[in-house]
């Protein structure tokens, strides 16, 4: 690209305009190439055409700004965010308007652990979308499990302090406890061949995941999809109880209920043995006070349909100075039923008397 310049005497001028654009078109000679930093000042709005983020070199500061076109970001379908380390595949170029040097991106890809945070979440977008972590696939926990399987490690607190709770909590209760890898490599595949081998034992109605607090490395293997599959698969429920509060793997997630420590794990698995009994005394109390209280009712009901038997007695209507007259046909309810010198019988409240009939009126 030829570059105009005007003449000053014996001096070449160039333009801003021109010395940009000079620049630029040198900078598109230069090849494609890996820069390596770390992510700031991400900038990214839905009107825009492009995000825009700064790499620092961590060593010593420098700064380089990067742009990406939204549409080739977008199928990246990365989670950056500040602080994140990446490479950033691109070309030097400069925004001849402006006169901004940048690196224009043409891919990315994180390293560290934001490259394993990126993973994960792109993880737990696909097994969310196959249903993985589903509201209407948890299943509720027995009330009273006939045997508790444990699968944690071979660290003394977690066992220890789940192990106590449920003692506590239902000293007669049982628990079959499997120690396997908690972390590093091997621990994925040892953890959900573990979960299935646990379900299979007789009489396990619930299992419970348990591991203690960790650094975010430790507790990969709870979100290794060999484990979350194998936990949502699981054939009796699962409660996952790993890390601390502030955790979140995705086991937690596909498993049916989640508790923040083991001691917590406890209070969900198993009920409370002194709270029973004092429900099941509340319970006998009330059932011993049931026939009385049936007997009331019972004469109570009498009384009221006696009142109302009494109410729609023909007794009732005599004692109000009413009277029954009857002859042989039966009462008399019409002056048609009898004619003058018919006898009659006359019903009182208290006796009666005989009579003729005089005259008949209508």
């Amino acid at each position: 690209m030829k570059v105009e310049h005007e003449l000053h005497g014996d001096r070449k001028v160039y333009s801003v305009s021109a010395f940009n654009r000079g620049v630029a078109s040198w900078l598109t000679r230069l090849p494609t190439l890996w820069v390596g930093g770390e992510v700031t000042e991400f900038r990214r709005q839905t009107r825009w055409q492009s995000v825009f983020f700064t790499l620092k070199d961590p060593r010593d500061g420098s700064c380089l700004p990067v742009s990406m076109p939204r549409s080739g970001f977008d199928a990246l379908r990365l989670e950056l965010a500040d602080g994140m380390t990446v490479h950033v595949y691109g070309r030097p170029e400069l925004f001849a308007a402006r006169g901004e040097f940048r690196l224009r991106a043409l891919s990315i890809e994180p390293l560290g652990i934001g490259a394993l945070l990126a993973g994960i979440e792109q993880l737990k977008r696909r097994l969310s979308a196959e249903g993985l972590f589903a509201a209407a696939r948890k299943r509720p926990l027995p009330v009273f499990p006939r045997r508790i399987g444990l699968l944690t490690g071979n660290e003394a607190a977690a066992k220890r302090d789940f192990i106590t709770a449920v003692t506590a909590r239902f000293p007669a209760a049982r628990i079959l406890v499997v120690q396997t890898y908690v972390q590093g490599p091997r621990a994925a595949p040892a953890l959900a061949t573990a979960v299935a081998d646990l379900a299979a034992e007789p009489e396990i109605d619930v299992i419970v995941l348990a591991r203690g607090g960790g650094s975010f490395e430790d507790l990969l293997p709870f979100s290794d999809e060999r484990l979350v599959r194998a936990v949502a698969e699981c054939s009796v429920p699962i409660v996952s109880a790993v890390g601390h509060e502030q955790d979140t793997p995705l086991c937690d997630l596909a498993a049916d209920a989640r508790a923040s420590t083991p001691t917590a794990a406890a209070r969900l698995v198993i009920p409370d043995e002194s709270e029973l009994r004092e429900r099941l005394s509340g319970l006998r109390r009330r059932l011993e006070r049931a026939p009385l209280l049936l007997v009331e009712r019972k004469r109570a009901a009498l009384d009221s349909l006696a009142a109302r038997l009494r109410t729609l007695s023909h007794q009732s209507t005599l004692s109000r100075g009413y009277a029954i007259v009857r002859t042989e046909a039966g009462i008399v309810r019409t002056s048609a039923a009898v004619a003058a010198g018919d006898q009659v019988e006359v019903e009182l409240a208290e006796g009666g008397f005989g009579a003729r009939v005089e005259e008949t009126r209508p």
